[in-house]
């Protein structure tokens, strides 16, 4: 086995690229170390440079269990370092420095070495990745490596025909799935019908094929298990590489490279649409649609510099990248919580040395203009995160973002960002940068609405920590009328265009900021603890500043989402610490892996499901994944002995006592003392009493619960009356689990969105419930609520709604009841 040291000037630059690589290699197989930076500075900064004693560490390191080391480095004194490094190691296992380009060079050097080569061919990979970019970019002014030829007779050979289906074609990822699947195996691919040939074995080779959507490849493969290989190549194309095809495209033959690069054009947009994308942060708001301003403009292309003046050209990029650095460390100082550290992440790219030193380059031998060298530079690095797909493809937008700083700055034009009103407003953009939402923080912006990004991308990070509402995904967003009035619900995933002005009054009133005092009390004393739903630190730090009572909620989807492979039980008790540590002595509820449905796990639950909703999600994925719950049981179980809060776990999606009992019994032998289960389902809540028996408490999740009592998809906008906690089937429900709990004197939460309504708070009081956990901007008008009834009026409340035959006559019934109506 190689193993492999990058050394870099940058930390940051350093593990972003190694988890750029390692990405390429799912399976594993690759050894490799970062040597990056200098140490930090008296106050905790990093410090840019190099250190050879560290390069030199990581050498030895590997040389325990390698048969050679391959050393790549960034720029400037990395090479000195790496050359001193050579003589203070203490080992004698072989070294190769590899002058080939960092990042690039570090992917094909990682997918080489997983798939076993020696360390000449590592070295080789790495030294011609460059070639791969060249010739996607198509730059006459670098050669890019000749495709090999075969060298060897291939009469024997075992042929295969297929299509290329995935949208973006032969880039970093399925090129590395290709090499996985091509180990050990003479395998070539040819571009038909009459392309060039690569092995299969090479990534570096397969990228410079340039092969996109709708090409037909030529597989071949000589050895023991020739058919096997292509086996397993054919299901990787037919598959589009996990990325999904486009059959009617390819079928067509219509797709090519600047089909595919091409942004569709919205569709019109009209009052009573409801477009729907994916929820990133709760809440319901409505406001006048603002459409963020279009990025700058590209620079020309055909202005040229003169010879004599392309060094102060040059040296205009590097003194703009010092300016946006400036600017975006003011804007980190004055940020809180995960945008400041997001922010940090975004000056640390204006100055990546890489970035500048390739626009300088382009300014210096090709005479480019220095607005025209960042655009260009900043393209190349812009396709490569996307090629990646998942989590690396959200960040194309802070390279965007950095790039239109920087022209601004050199054309001396007003910079891009987001627009001051004095008017609440909902923002609407294609997506949005970092600095652009983090500068949202105490403006007039009320809900985030882009067409791109994630639950993990910045936009969805920021509006967390900000606790404003947040849609994501929503295709034809960019198409909502400047003014519109656009109601949108962080909750469901939607965004209806012009609604009713009852529909407006409605988001309104639950909009609105009513101080908590940390204190959930009846009217004639009674406690009903207020907790709040979170999904990561930032937005337990954002309920802890609320004064919730504890966490009745932690969705810990947030460390399992958009990776191909499941985290650690070291990430995962980091990432539960944060949560932890900001609620020292008070409950948090900590829900288990709940995904499946709309969100499918690549290790876990991939495949496709006829009726994903019923499939497997939740306690089901531990099926087919037992190790995927052990694992993250013993992560909170650490976590939990690392912090002072009062750990509870409960598993969602349980449907029979078995269930809950196996659950229990492995919850406990991980060291998790109180456990629970979610009632979401009716048979959950029908054996509530049962499930009592086996657990310490339940949870009631009203959203799925009314899913599943009605059969109507929560996610379908025009389903909403059918997705109403206040239907009589999901009152009685909640009742009967209510009722258990009373047996048993057990707590019963509710957790769904029916807690965070003031007028169905008391209702579910006098069902039986004992605490209520929300968003934290609803504690204080579910607080005043409470205050202004006693536990009498709140038994007698769902009483009357019990008898109840309609969701309209369940709220009258309560109305007149608590309100004297």
């Amino acid at each position: 086995m190689i193993g492999i040291v990058a050394v870099s000037h940058s930390a940051r630059l350093g593990e972003a690229a190694l988890e750029l690589a390692l990405q390429m290699v799912q399976g594993g197989g690759a050894r490799v170390r970062v040597a990056a930076g200098a140490g930090t500075d008296a106050d905790g900064a990093p410090v840019l440079g190099t250190d050879a004693v560290a390069v030199a560490a990581a050498i030895d390191e590997l040389a325990a269990d390698c048969d050679g080391v391959l050393v790549l480095m960034d720029l400037g004194s990395a090479v000195l370092s790496a050359e001193l490094a050579l003589e203070l190691r203490t080992s004698d296992v072989p070294v190769r420095l590899a002058p080939a380009p960092f990042v690039e060079g570090l992917l094909a050097a990682v997918v080489s070495a997983a798939a076993g080569a020696s360390l000449d061919v590592v070295a080789g990979e790495a030294s011609i990745a460059l070639a791969a970019k060249s010739s996607q970019l198509e730059d006459p002014s670098t050669e890019a490596a000749p495709i090999e030829s075969a060298s060897t007779d291939r009469s024997g050979a075992v042929t295969r025909t297929v299509v290329v289906r995935n949208p973006l074609g032969i880039h970093a990822r399925p090129a590395a799935l290709i090499a996985e699947a091509s180990a050990g195996i003479d395998v070539r691919l040819r571009r038909l019908p009459d392309g060039t040939e690569a092995s299969g074995a090479s990534l570096s080779r397969l990228l410079i094929l340039g092969a996109r959507q709708g090409d037909r490849i030529e597989l071949s493969a000589l050895g023991r298990d020739a058919e096997g290989a292509l086996d397993r190549l054919v299901a990787l194309f037919d598959d589009g590489f996990g990325e999904g095809t486009d059959v009617d495209a390819v079928a067509s033959g219509s797709v090519g490279a600047h089909a595919v690069e091409a942004a569709p054009e919205s569709p019109p947009v009209r009052a009573g649409d409801v477009l729907r994308g994916r929820g990133v942060s709760s809440g319901r708001v409505a406001a006048e649609a603002v459409l963020l301003a279009a990025p700058v403009r590209e620079p020309e292309e055909s202005t040229v510099v003169a010879p004599g003046d392309r060094e102060a050209e040059a040296s205009a990029i590097e003194w703009t990248a010092v300016a946006v650095a400036d600017q975006l460390r003011a804007r980190t100082r004055a940020a809180t919580g995960e945008a400041r550290a997001i922010l940090d992440a975004s000056r640390l790219l204006a100055s990546d040395p890489e970035l500048v030193a390739e626009a300088a380059d382009l300014v210096r031998s090709r005479g480019r203009t220095a607005a025209r060298a960042i655009w260009e530079t900043s393209a190349a690095h812009e396709r490569g995160l996307a090629a990646l797909g998942g989590r690396m493809a959200e960040r194309a937008a802070d390279i965007r973002d950095v790039r239109d700083r920087m022209i601004a700055e050199i054309l001396e034009v007003e910079m891009p960002g987001v627009p001051e009103r004095e008017e609440p407003f909902v923002l609407v953009a294609s997506d949005l940068a970092p600095a652009d939402t983090a500068a949202l923080e105490g403006g007039n912006c009320v809900a985030l609405v882009t067409e791109q990004g994630g639950p993990t991308s910045h936009t969805a990070i920021i509006a967390r920590s900000l606790g404003i509402p947040a849609v994501v995904g929503v295709i034809g967003a960019t198409g909502i009328p400047r003014g519109a009035v656009v109601l949108v619900d962080g909750d469901r995933g939607t965004v209806e265009i012009d609604p009713s002005s009852s529909r407006v009054t409605e988001a309104k009133a639950a909009s609105l900021v009513v101080p908590f005092d940390g204190e959930g009390v009846l009217a004639d004393g009674r406690r009903i603890p207020l907790l709040a739903n979170v999904g990561g630190a930032a937005e337990a730090v954002v309920a802890a500043a609320s004064k919730a009572q504890g966490v009745g909620l932690f969705r810990t989807e947030f460390c399992f989402l958009d990776r191909a492979d499941a985290p650690t039980i070291d990430e995962q008790v980091d990432a539960y610490r944060g949560v932890l540590a900001a609620f020292p002595g008070q409950r948090v509820v900590v829900r288990t892996l709940d995904a499946g449905s709309d969100k499918p796990l690549p290790f876990a639950n991939s495949d496709a499901e006829d009726n994903p909703a019923l499939g497997v999600r939740g306690l089901r994925i531990a099926r087919r994944a037992p190790k995927l719950l052990d694992d993250q049981l013993r992560a909170l179980a650490l976590a939990a002995g690392a912090e002072s809060a009062l750990v509870e776990v409960m598993a969602p999606m349980v449907a029979t006592v078995d269930e809950a009992r196996d659950f229990a019994e492995r919850a406990r032998e991980a060291g998790l003392e109180t456990v629970g289960v979610m009632i979401e389902t009716p048979s959950a809540a029908l054996l509530a009493s049962e499930m009592l028996e086996v657990v310490d408490f339940v949870s009631i999740g009203t959203n799925d619960l009314a899913q599943y009592a009605l059969a109507a998809d929560r996610l379908l906008g025009e389903l909403g009356d059918l997705n109403d906690p206040w239907q009589p089937a999901v009152l009685r429900l909640i009742g009967q689990a209510g009722a258990a709990g009373r047996r048993w004197s057990l707590p019963v939460g509710v957790c769904g969105e029916a807690a965070a309504d003031p007028a169905l708070a008391a209702v579910l009081v006098g069902l039986g419930v004992t605490s209520l956990s929300m968003t934290p901007r609803a504690l204080g008008r579910v607080a005043a609520a409470l205050a202004g009834v006693t536990g009498e009026q709140c038994d007698a409340a769902a009483q009357a709604v019990l008898r109840a035959a309609t969701a309209v006559d369940a709220r009258a019934a309560a109305a007149a009841v608590l309100n004297g109506e």
